[in-house]
């Protein structure tokens, strides 16, 4: 990711819905050495953030509803979070929930593309979003699994106005020319039950023993560690409940 701090229309957050909040603690801090922090007021549900020294990085909670699957989650800084709605719509997304404020904090709602995939408007209020980013253990790459390159790329590009830098084997996101993020065609490499998706990226120091710890974890490794050409050193694995994320060396950002 090109920049270090939220900026509209680029990813600011990623939070993580789970099934076993308190088995998400332990394993995300074994993995990245996180240090959670759960909001203690009973309105908060559990909310937790987990922080890497001082800074904000990533927030775990519990399902909401029984209709919502393990996983993690990508937010877009916005700086109209109903105006951001009205685009989606008109752009062929739904709304899944809001927009709604979140105590003095922020204004968000919850979306999805038109191929289904599930992403998060954040209009910032007294929270920005994460407080570092591309340094191990923080959000450092967001990538979108779709099945329709086309429409997804005439999507985004409306609602956010992003940049795209296209090669014949993948395509970048940017804001301005600076990438934060990738788009991958899902073809044949997917199951056909696994819905379009976006999966965020941490950083690490070394991706094979972040592969290797989340085993030992419990999580499973989905793509062994494999260095891409002209690319960064990648993995994507599994939490012990079933959610997916990537991680890639630290400083090989796109």
């Amino acid at each position: 990711m090109k920049f270090d701090k939220p900026v509209i229309g680029g990813p600011c957050w990623t939070e993580l819905g789970t099934s076993d909040l308190e088995g998400a603690k332990r394993f995300y801090t074994d993995l990245f050495g996180w240090r959670p922090e759960t909001d203690p007021r009973p309105e908060a549900g559990g909310y937790t953030m987990a922080h890497v020294g001082d800074a904000a990085v990533a927030a775990l909670s519990p399902l909401y509803q029984e209709s919502q699957p393990v996983a993690w989650n990508v937010s877009f800084a916005v700086a109209d979070a109903d105006d951001a709605v009205r685009r989606v719509e008109e752009a062929g997304g739904t709304v899944i929930l809001g927009p709604m404020d979140v105590f003095d904090v922020g204004r968000f709602a919850v979306t999805r593309d038109p191929a289904g995939a599930a992403f998060q408007l954040w209009q910032a209020r007294a929270f920005p979003g994460a407080g570092l980013f591309n340094a191990p253990g923080t959000l450092g790459w967001v990538e979108l699994a779709t099945r329709d390159t086309d429409r997804a790329r005439d999507f985004y590009t409306t609602v956010f106005g992003w940049s795209v830098n296209s090669s014949q084997w993948y395509t970048q996101w940017g804001i301005d020319g600076e990438d934060f993020g990738g788009m991958a065609d899902m073809g044949d490499r997917f199951p056909p039950e696994v819905p379009p998706h976006w999966l965020p990226y941490f950083a690490a120091d070394d991706v094979d023993a972040t592969a290797a710890v989340a085993q030992q974890a419990g999580g499973a490794v989905v793509l062994p560690p494999t260095s891409v050409p002209d690319g960064p050193r990648i993995s994507v694995l599994r939490d012990p409940q079933g959610a997916a994320f990537g991680v890639y060396a630290a400083g090989q950002e796109g």
